[in-house]
């Protein structure tokens, strides 16, 4: 690759990162197309891949955020415990931005949950007195084949939790990650609490 085309990368790169941590864009491939579009840069093929943008975005947290960032992502962290407990019976796993320490002020605490069927998630929500919010997402759960999941949002002490459910035995498997080349890093309870022990 040329020195030019590197430079571009790094550049668009940067932008996304920006657009991601000021303006909460969380998907990566809309943050890099639309850094593009900003920059001038037409070349689909000159586009940096995930693993760039999310180096960037730490990059960009530790300049620009590096006093309130760590605070913020362990108040996460907390959130994303308490949750995972309150969820216990439906082995709740962390992923994204909260598990992967780029989470901010614009972050929601994704959970998986594992269940029989969608609505015990939703009876539970319903009996607890909890507002919630239906969506669905498509994962890809193998390198050529993705999938529709239901997805529940809710809002709990200022927290935003996006809850997508799957089937009990997805447990065995995670999605593939953003890159698409490699399963989606997920964390149990036991491994959340690791960490905000370590920190």
């Amino acid at each position: 690759m040329s020195s030019r085309n590197e430079q571009l990368r790094r550049r668009v790169a940067l932008e996304a990162a920006r657009l991601i941590s000021e303006h909460g864009l969380r998907d990566y491939h809309a943050a890099k197309r639309k850094a593009a579009q900003r920059l001038g840069i037409g070349d689909d093929t000159g586009l940096p891949k995930n693993d760039e943008i999310e180096d960037a975005l730490r990059e960009h947290q530790r300049l620009f955020h590096g006093a309130d960032q760590p605070r913020h992502l362990r108040e996460l962290r907390q959130a994303a415990g308490e949750a995972m407990r309150y969820f216990a019976r439906f082995q709740p796993r962390l992923v994204g931005a909260v598990l992967d320490g780029t989470a901010d002020a614009h972050s929601a605490v994704a959970l998986h949950l594992y269940c029989d069927s969608p609505e015990s998630v939703m009876h539970s929500l319903t009996e607890d007195g909890m507002d919630f919010d239906e969506d669905s997402r498509r994962l890809r759960v193998n390198p050529t084949h993705t999938m529709e999941f239901p997805v529940i949002r809710i809002v709990q002490s200022g927290v935003d939790f996006d809850l997508t459910l799957m089937p009990l035995d997805a447990i065995r498997q995670a999605p593939m990650d953003r890159s698409g080349e490699r399963p989606m890093p997920r964390a149990s309870l036991a491994q959340v609490q690791a960490l905000l022990s370590a920190s």
